[in-house]
């Protein structure tokens, strides 16, 4: 089996650390504190110029067309600099493809060709409301059928990008009498829409870049075109479609935990106690030693889940196991990286602290380490049966 990325897979690692190491991370940490995102929305430009934006897309739809696994280590690259950015740059991606496995030809090329070349700074998914997050068939929010299209009513929470995102991908109940999670459909809606209501902006943990958003739909009318895919099929784009979305939050907790043990261990290099460097200390050694194994084994995983989307194959369990293993490492590897640097890890004067708080929604968002597992286990006892 051959491990190695390919040319052009090598090619798109190089640039995006490029672009990482040279735009990214000298702002990471004033975009972390501040309230002013002018840099970060100028560099999800220059990164749509770079055809980041659509890297598992066609190219006939203004995407790079250079496949899941290229996706997965521009994701880590660039999450090892500015998670914030990442999180929009797997968002972004993962609206495109959508669209692109179920939308109309006239919503692939009225949409995509401007998510890709940065002319939508950001698309959005409006998934999850507040008593719908791991159980999506729950949501509430309704679209009623209205001569020539349709009105929406209802509530989503923890929308990333909405404030700046030019498409939004609803879902909404369009058959209250159908069984659960069968009467729900998938709508694309434009930003500007009448009765289209960006919310109250989330103060969160970390990734503090990216904005959080609720949004509320008013009596907000679409037309019958901005129907994805087919009535009442929502439910099954939810489950089915967005699975690739943990491939790049896994590779985003990936690079995550990547910067924060390689930064813990240049220090461990150079700190002196009891006269010698900490890094000749056993006890240290360890903790780097586990660290950096179990990121390694979630960087293969995360490659087995690319390569198996990548060739048409089933992927969904390889995908949940990634992503939950992934962020979970992320997050151990951040606590091991505070740990080395003592006292500093607690401290903003050091990006441990911040990446610390950027891994910690990575077990949550895009479905939380808990719904990973029922997933794993659900497939695992199917092949029991």
């Amino acid at each position: 089996m051959d491990l190695d990325l390919t040319a052009e897979q090598k090619l798109i690692q190089e640039t995006a650390r490029d672009f990482a190491r040279a735009e990214l991370e000298p702002v990471a940490a004033q975009l972390d504190q501040g309230d002013d995102r002018t840099p970060f929305l100028a560099n999800l430009k220059k990164l749509a110029e770079l055809g980041f934006m659509g890297l598992n897309v066609k190219e006939c739809y203004g995407g790079s067309e250079a496949g899941v696994i290229a996706f997965s280590v521009a994701m880590t690259e660039i999450a090892r600099s500015c998670a914030s950015t990442a999180v929009t740059l797997s968002v972004n991606n993962m609206v495109c493809e959508v669209i692109q496995a179920v939308g109309s030809e006239e919503q692939k090329r009225a949409y995509i060709p401007r998510i890709c070349s940065g002319d939508y700074a950001a698309g959005s998914f409006a998934l999850t409301e507040s008593g719908a997050g791991s159980d999506p068939s729950g949501m509430t929010t309704q679209a009623v059928a209205d001569g020539d299209g349709f009105v929406l009513n209802g509530a989503k929470l923890f929308i990333t990008s909405a404030p700046y995102a030019g498409l939004f991908v609803v879902w909404a109940v369009t058959d209250r009498e159908a069984p659960k999670g069968k009467g729900i459909s998938c709508f694309l809606v434009e930003a500007g829409s009448p009765g289209l209501i960006i919310g109250r902006e989330e103060k969160k943990m970390g990734q503090h870049a990216s904005a959080t958003n609720e949004l509320l739909f008013d009596n907000c009318r679409v037309p019958a075109t901005a129907l994805m895919g087919r009535l009442n099929d929502g439910f099954r784009i939810a489950v089915g479609e967005l699975a690739g979305g943990r491939i790049g939050i896994g590779s985003l907790g990936l690079g995550i935990g990547l910067a924060a043990m390689e930064y813990a261990t240049r220090y461990a290099t150079q700190r002196s106690q009891f006269g010698q460097k900490i890094s000749g200390f056993q006890a240290l050694q360890w903790i780097i030693a586990d660290s950096f194994t179990e990121l390694e084994a979630a960087r293969l995983l995360l490659m087995n889940a690319a390569f198996k989307k990548e060739q048409g194959k089933p992927f969904g369990k390889e995908a949940s196991m990634a992503k939950l293993y992934a962020t979970e490492a992320a997050n151990r590897a951040c606590y091991a990286a505070t740990q080395l640097l003592g006292g500093y890890g607690y401290t903003r004067d050091f990006p441990v602290e911040r990446y610390t708080r950027d891994a910690r929604i990575c077990t949550i968002y895009e479905g939380t380490s808990e719904i990973q597992r029922l997933i794993i286990a659900r497939e695992i006892l199917r092949t029991f049966s």
